[in-house]
Parts: C-alpha cells; sequence; structure tokens
C-alpha cells in the first residue's frame, strides 16, 4: 500500500511538471531541415581521403582536414593508400606517401619554423620522437630549410618508391645529394662533383630530370 502512495505520489508530481513545462510550439519536421547543396560532396570527399590516408588518429586528422580545407591550405591526404611491405611493421610511422604530403604542404614556403613543422607531423598522426630523431641528424634552429629535412626523411625510410617512375629535377637532387653527402662527411669532394657530373649528364638527356635508375646502382649514393 505504501508503494501504491508514493507511485501515486510521483505521477502527480510528473503531471504538475508537464503543465509547469508544455512542449514547444514549433516541432521541426524533415521539410524543415535545410541541408546545404555542397555538403554531401564534402563528406563524400573527406570519406574517400580518410580511406586513402588511413590515420592512426581519426578524430586528430579530421581535425587538421577541415582546418585545411577551410584556409584554403594543401590537405592533409595521401594519394593513394599504402600497403605495407611484409617486412614492415603497421605501425611504422613515416612513410614516402606521407613524406610526399608534408613536402606538399611545405615545399612552397621553403623555409618553415620547427614549430609548424611538428604541427603538420602532429596532424598526420605520426610519433613525435621520429621528428625528434631526425632533427637530431643536424644542427638546427627555430626555422629549417624544408628541403634539408625533405632529405633526412629520405635517408631514414630505407624503401625504395612505390608507384612508376620517380623523378626529380637535377638542380633539387644536387641539393639533397650534397646535403647529405655533408652530413655522411665520408665522401670525398671530388667524388661528389664526379658522380654530379655523371647524373647531370643523363638529366640533360632526360628534360633536366634525374630518375632512379641513373644513381640507385652507384655507390657514391650509400650514405
Amino acid at each position: 500500500m505504501h508503494d501504491c502512495n508514493v507511485f501515486s505520489s510521483f505521477l502527480v508530481h510528473v503531471t504538475k511538471l508537464e503543465k509547469a513545462m508544455p512542449l514547444p510550439d514549433t516541432l521541426f519536421c524533415a521539410q524543415q531541415i535545410k541541408i546545404p547543396p555542397e555538403l554531401p560532396d564534402i563528406m563524400k570527399q573527406f570519406t574517400k581521403a580518410a580511406i586513402r590516408t588511413q590515420p592512426r588518429d581519426v578524430l586528430q586528422w579530421s581535425a587538421a582536414y577541415f582546418t585545411a580545407l577551410s584556409k584554403g591550405e594543401p590537405l592533409p591526404v595521401k594519394e593513394r593508400i599504402e600497403i605495407p611491405s611484409a617486412k614492415q611493421k603497421m605501425d611504422a610511422g613515416l612513410t614516402p606517401g606521407l613524406l610526399k604530403v608534408l613536402h606538399k604542404q611545405l615545399s612552397a614556403k621553403g623555409t618553415v619554423s620547427v614549430a609548424e613543422l611538428k604541427e603538420k607531423w602532429k596532424d598526420l598522426c605520426l610519433p613525435e620522437e621520429q621528428l625528434e630523431a631526425i632533427l637530431q641528424l643536424d644542427i638546427f634552429d627555430e626555422e629549417v630549410e624544408w628541403l634539408k629535412i625533405l632529405a633526412l626523411g629520405c635517408s631514414v625510410l630505407g624503401e625504395d618508391p612505390e608507384g612508376g617512375a620517380a623523378r626529380i629535377p637535377y638542380e633539387t637532387f644536387s641539393f639533397l645529394y650534397c646535403y647529405l653527402a655533408s652530413i655522411d662527411g665520408d665522401i670525398p669532394k671530388e667524388k661528389i662533383k664526379a658522380f654530379l657530373q655523371k647524373i647531370k649528364e643523363d638529366a640533360d638527356q632526360q628534360s633536366g630530370m634525374v630518375l632512379l635508375r641513373n644513381f640507385q646502382s652507384q655507390p657514391s649514393t650509400q650514405f
């Protein structure tokens, strides 16, 4: 009997609350909700980008994606899905595809701050300790030349590039090679000069571009 009285009292209080808080006059229906016409395409492109890039932290990467999209900046998106090789760990950090994304985002600036570099690195969900290890390979201030970071990034990948014929302008290749040679410190200057002369001869016959086959078998390229 006591339980019945408690329940009855509860119903009375609910009824009073309903009278004190009536339902809103306006009820929304499907016809009243307007979807921006560009939204479906934005979400479609975002989904494709996420599938190609396969970020480790979807929320963190998504924030970077939409921030770049709103500012009209290059997106943190791979051109294609990278399939790990049999000897590669699933969580290997930097990959050729991700390094290419960074190059697309930072190359136009020439010189970038270490803070911005770390921000872009984090946007791609890459391990911070890997970037710290790369920065320790040389003496950098608060500003760094992007091409030097690119060269050091290539040197730690230890993999052949995937896809079709890789090519790079001779001037860029010469800069990267000389920089890595200076970091290595064991290659004589005359050997560097002779090697680059041979590469330039090949590049002159290839519209100024250096192909992977031009230097792949040369012992001087092994740092």
